[in-house]
């Protein structure tokens, strides 16, 4: 069973263009909770670009270093080329190599986590965490007492699930 939803997820996941979150997180709102702990297993599994180009950096510190011990001098340009993008990763805002592996698929980490945010809002795990309108005013509330109290009304409508990653993403959307 657990398979066959994995298998749903993925599924939902591909049949959305690459860069559309909202249609990504309304297939995976549709397919139920076991969905989207699916694709928060495969979000922490995943790489991110700049993740992918240090490991690409490193090997390439590593290939070079051995080829300068082993082979010639000249080598030790692998190593140094690798150092100089790692420093360029230090200053830049979106660094050159980055790009790269961005360009070849890989997401930003602000993007994935944005979507990790955005699963567990509407996994519901942020229910239970008081808000500002769960704070108490003393005052307020004695108040209130003397006048009958809030008569509170429960949530009687649903919104579908691409109407509910819409709000999450503009909820979850950094400023």
């Amino acid at each position: 069973m657990s398979h066959q939803l994995s298998l749903n997820a993925q599924h939902a996941v591909a049949a959305c263009r690459t860069h559309d979150l909202e249609c990504r997180l309304a297939k995976i709102a549709d397919s139920g909770p076991a969905a989207i702990n699916d694709r928060l297993t495969q979000l922490d599994k995943g790489w991110s670009a700049g993740r992918a180009s240090k490991a690409a950096l490193a090997i390439l510190i590593l290939t070079g270093t051995v080829l300068t011990l082993t082979l010639s001098w000249w080598w030790v340009i692998l190593p140094t080329a690798a150092g100089l993008f790692l420093l360029q990763d230090l200053s830049a805002q979106t660094p050159w190599m980055v790009r790269v592996f961005q360009e070849a698929g890989f997401r930003s980490r602000a993007d994935i986590e944005h979507e990790k945010f955005a699963l567990r809002t509407l996994r519901g795990d942020f229910r239970h965490l008081p808000t500002v309108h769960d704070i108490e005013d003393r005052d307020d509330i004695s108040r209130l007492e003397g006048e009958g109290g809030i008569v509170v009304e429960p949530a009687a409508h649903k919104i579908d699930a691409r109407e509910a990653a819409k709000e999450v993403i503009e909820a979850t959307t950094p400023q």
